[in-house]
């Protein structure tokens, strides 16, 4: 019975569909900007310490929503094309269900999210959120708009708490981008 168990399991193995590997570096700080705004001609970095009076201007633009505020500093990068500014790509991170999954959020000057892309995803499962179908509908969101997973995000099968880690990245960033234009000069 052993002999014929294990070559039909070998054989299940070589034909079995490769899964897909959801952990990964997906984006480069240096290629995060043009994933949320492709159509940019000039990207200036600017690193914005998180100091307190930052955390406070961000914590009282969340509304209620309860993202993390632990980052040191944000990476803003400021998009402009043909002169004209596009917005601001920041990435922020936001646990999952045990690591924090790295985003990039585009910004655009008037609030309302530009797009979305996963720069690093750390855990086993979830990795789906990455996908341009369901990243693309954050595009156009205000900070005024909830953002409920199955409501009004469509939830991915399995990634409930990657979804809801996506959804409070996209609060963040908005946040971090109106605080920024309201710092002093």
């Amino acid at each position: 019975m052993l002999r014929l168990v294990v070559p039909l399991l070998l054989l299940c193995l070589a034909i079995a569909p490769a899964v897909p590997a959801q952990e990964g570096q997906f984006l480069s700080e240096a290629e995060a900007p043009g994933a949320v705004f492709p159509t940019a001609d000039r990207v200036v970095r600017e690193d914005v310490p998180a100091d307190p009076a930052l955390r406070a201007r961000i914590a009282a633009h969340l509304a209620g929503t309860q993202p993390s505020l632990w980052e040191a500093s944000y990476p803003v990068f400021h998009a402009a094309a043909a002169g004209e500014p596009l917005g601001e790509a920041i990435v922020v991170e936001e646990i999952g269900k045990h690591r924090p999954i790295t985003f990039v959020v585009g910004v655009k000057p008037d609030g309302t999210v530009a797009d979305v892309a996963v720069m690093a995803y750390r855990e086993a499962y979830g990795g789906e959120i990455r996908m341009p179908r369901f990243l693309k509908q954050y595009r156009g969101r205000t900070a005024d708009e909830p953002l409920r997973t199955q409501i009004d995000v469509v939830n991915v099968a399995g990634a409930t708490l990657s979804v809801d880690a996506a959804s409070r990245a996209v609060r963040k960033a908005q946040a971090v981008a109106r605080a920024l234009r309201e710092r002093p000069s």
